[in-house]
């Protein structure tokens, strides 16, 4: 069948062969393949481990050997012991290196561009790449501590604001919110976590500590992109870890009727309905849990 699945997939799976050059032996006129390029851009400016290329890039090491030895060959890269365990090498990129990727990175923003530029509806194109980027690459989604003033956990907190804008009947203004203070979501108070698919964040939770004797769960959100995924049970679950590293034996959260997937988030993880116990205008359910 000509529009059966399997062939829409593969159908795919072609477009994106020939668009970023998997084929080609020389990736953006460089003269080596894209297998070489990713290497080199694995390893970044900064340096890395080789166990950490291998699992970035999914290479057996056998083939991750022979990328560096031609990225050696052309005095790209530096292989060195790592000082704390002489079984371990690390790479680090020469000044040839820097200026190769360098010249990649800038090759690669122009073509994206040119492709943005041919779509017709560059936005939904972003859109589907990003959902299909969170749904191959689910399994290394990472949840880690940030700064809530920082630049990826303020995208987030601008988005979770933006939606809800969209999806409250009165819209919403964070001025109007009981929006915690970022100091009350830093370590030892509490906690800000984000989840980050390959550097690009796609959801977050605030830990908020009191002096109530309960801490607040804040400002859980995940992107459309990377929704059905489990995201928001992980988010919460490392929000009540991280509470009770921190001492916390009670949690509280509210949320609001226009938000059903979230309230049926807490009816099944263990949060109970209670009275209302902030000013808040926005939301209109009550959740406590203890841990």
């Amino acid at each position: 069948m000509p529009h059966d699945p399997v062939t829409r997939i593969r159908r795919f799976n072609r477009a994106v062969t020939r668009e970023t050059g998997v084929l080609d032996q020389s990736f953006l006129g460089r003269g080596r393949p894209l297998g070489a390029a990713r290497v080199l851009h694995a390893i970044g400016r900064d340096g890395a481990d080789l166990e950490t290329v291998r699992t970035y890039l999914g290479l057996d090491k056998t083939l991750l050997s022979r990328f560096l030895k031609s990225l050696q060959e052309e005095d790209l890269v530096l292989l060195t012991p790592d000082p704390e365990d002489a079984r371990r090498r690390t790479a680090t990129l020469t000044s040839k290196g820097q200026e190769e990727l360098t010249a990649y990175n800038a090759l690669s923003d122009a073509r994206a561009q040119t492709l943005l530029a041919r779509g017709p509806n560059s936005q939904a194109l972003l859109a589907a790449m990003d959902l299909i980027a969170s749904a191959l690459g689910q399994d290394d989604i990472e949840i880690i501590a940030a700064d809530p003033r920082d630049a990826d956990s303020l995208y987030c907190l601008q988005a979770y604001y933006a939606e809800l804008a969209r999806r409250f009947e009165q819209g919403f203004d964070v001025n109007l919110s009981a929006d915690p203070e970022a100091t009350d979501m830093i370590p030892p108070r509490g906690n800000f976590l984000l989840a980050m698919s390959d550097d690009l964040p796609v959801g977050c939770v605030g830990l908020k500590g009191t002096d109530k004797g309960y801490g607040e769960i804040k400002r859980l959100w995940i992107a459309d992109a990377a929704r059905g995924l489990g995201l928001a049970k992980r988010l919460m679950t490392a929000a009540e870890d991280t509470a009770r590293s921190l001492g916390m034996t009670t949690l509280r959260l509210d949320t609001n009727a226009a938000l059903p997937e979230a309230i049926r988030l807490y009816e099944t993880t263990g949060w109970h309905q209670i009275d209302r116990f902030n000013d808040d205008p926005y939301p209109t359910h009550f959740f406590e849990k203890h841990l």
